[in-house]
């Protein structure tokens, strides 16, 4: 039988260098991590998702990896990785890491030679023309960034395809010797421990395959569960709906997928003060294998991706959340923290944590957002929300002992957000703190297994600010109710109901009005959690 473990998973996602800085050189490492799980132990996650740490020129935060075998320097030996997974084991945590292949950098002793050396092995490692195409500035992944998906290469006299930036040469997925690559990769990674892998740019990886691209997927998955039958792939993959089958398969390719389109109706619907959006989504989410799972975030380390919105829903959305032109990025996005956006009535930023616990899948937390950092809008293109970690009142927040100017990234120093004002160490102790909130939420999440298991039922309940959800899995029967509008709101649960025993879980600012579990009173941003018995 499998273990299907992630379905019921909180996962928290970390960025090593901006984490915890154990030696004073202002960097982030792996020693610095693992002295302080007992933050993520005590959050209530299970599954830790390392953003890359391999060595790298770190031009584009690690995703241009130039040896994928190691740890950066910067982040410590492999021992030390070694003994954080040891640490992470004897807390019950998980390990998922990066999985780069998409592309690597150009410092790469494999393009380094496939650029060099006619006679190298790695000479068809990567994607070459002699002539550069006629489509090489469409595509571009960081519109006013990037200029083109192909770069004449001097020493080679030819021109490589590059979907990202310029430094990052796509490597030629088609060649068998590179899948081989991959594998051995994988297993190296396996080997020391960890539970599986977040596949980065997905459907660029399966560009250039015949036949069927997604049938290299299922390969994936085979080489998986022979290694470690619990290993999951998590997959970065901004795709319609109608292309989800393709990536899931019949249970034998991904595991999980990044549910890029609920987020965006999620930010449309919490501009509105509206639930359809996300309503209507919901009803659209096609059927899944029973391995199968999507992945629910409300924010990531890159920019929240409006893409797949209308003009005019993406202009509502910048409007209510990134008015301004340096809080939007790449023509599409916002890249900004979590509690800036939703303003200073922390309600609101509970329920969105909320919300995003109740939907239907596996919920990712972006790290700080559980005690509601705020972003250094100063930092360039996607740094803004990657700030240091703000464990203490004093000074610039207790990330490093080393100066501040020093620091991997330039904390946020000043203002409501502050480390004076938000900070780890208070609201670990504090009772009605954020972070008191959200593990509350997450551990409710985790008792409520029907969320993770079964497929989520929209109740229409005649509120237009109200999104009702209910989940149903082998005999357990959870409803969740979230008001998305800054004013009150009332609804009937009475034919939900039906005369069962109702139980209420956790809430803020919800009244049982009859006292039997059928009306409810919804204050502004108001939510509730309820069992039926």
């Amino acid at each position: 039988m499998q273990n299907l473990w992630y379905k019921n998973a909180v996962i928290y996602c970390v960025d090593v260098d901006a984490f915890k800085d154990s030696n004073g050189d202002g960097i982030g490492d792996f020693r610095g991590l693992a002295d302080h799980l007992d933050h993520i132990e005590a959050l209530g996650a299970n599954c830790i998702w390392l953003l890359p740490f391999y060595p790298s020129p770190n031009r584009d935060n690690g995703y241009d990896v130039a040896d994928y075998y190691s740890v950066d320097p910067r982040y410590g030996s492999l021992g030390d990785f070694v003994e954080f997974m040891q640490a992470a084991s004897d807390r019950g945590l998980r390990v998922i890491v990066d999985l780069v292949v998409n592309h690597t950098s150009i410092d790469h002793p494999w393009f380094q030679a496939s650029r060099s050396d006619p006679h190298s092995p790695y000479r068809d490692w990567y994607v070459w023309r002699k002539d550069k195409p006629a489509d090489a500035e469409e595509g571009v992944i960081f519109p006013g960034v990037q200029r083109s998906t192909w770069t004449y290469d001097r020493k080679r006299q030819e021109y490589y395809n590059h979907r990202f930036y310029e430094h990052q040469a796509d490597l030629n997925i088609a060649n068998p010797a590179v899948r081989e690559e991959i594998q051995r990769i994988m297993g190296f990674w396996l080997a020391l421990g960890v539970s599986g892998f977040r596949i980065d740019a997905a459907p660029f990886m399966l560009e250039g395959l015949e036949g069927d691209p997604h049938a290299y997927l299922a390969e994936l998955q085979s080489f998986l569960s022979w290694r470690k039958a619990e290993a999951i792939l998590l997959a970065e993959a901004n795709i319609p709906m109608s292309e989800a089958d393709e990536y899931f398969g019949d249970g034998d390719r991904l595991h999980l997928i990044f549910n890029f389109p609920l987020n965006q109706r999620l930010f449309l619907g919490l501009a509105r003060h509206d639930a359809a959006p996300v309503a209507d989504l919901l009803k659209t989410l096609p059927e899944i294998p029973q391995i199968a799972q999507w992945a629910t975030f409300l924010r990531n380390h890159d920019e929240i991706d409006l893409g797949r919105l209308t003009d005019e829903e993406r202009a509502e959305v910048f409007a209510a959340f990134g008015p301004e032109k340096h809080m939007q990025l790449y023509e599409r996005g916002l890249r900004r923290r979590l509690a800036p956006m939703l303003g200073v009535d922390e309600r609101r930023i509970r329920m969105a944590f909320s919300l995003m616990l109740a939907l239907p899948g596996t919920p990712v937390l972006w790290y700080g957002d559980e005690i509601g950092m705020g972003e250094n809008l100063d930092l360039p293109e996607r740094h803004p929300v990657r700030t240091p970690m703000q464990w203490t009142p004093e000074g610039a927040g207790g990330f490093s002992e080393a100066d501040p100017k020093r620091w991997v990234r330039a904390p946020v120093m000043d203002g409501p957000f502050a480390p004076a004002f938000v900070n780890a160490e208070r609201q670990r102790v504090e009772g009605e703190s954020l972070f008191s909130t959200v593990q509350r939420l997450v551990r409710a999440r985790r008792a409520a297994r029907e969320i993770g298991w079964a497929p989520a039922e929209v109740i229409d309940l005649g509120a237009p600010s109200v999104l009702a959800l209910r989940a149903r899995w082998r005999g357990g029967d959870v409803v969740t109710l979230h008001n998305l509008a800054d004013r009150p709101a009332t609804v009937d649960l009475s034919a939900v109901v039906a005369g069962r025993r109702c139980i209420a879980l956790l809430g803020q600012d919800a009244q049982d009005a009859t006292g039997n579990g059928g009306v409810w009173r919804l204050g502004a941003f108001g939510f509730e959690w309820l069992r039926l018995g």
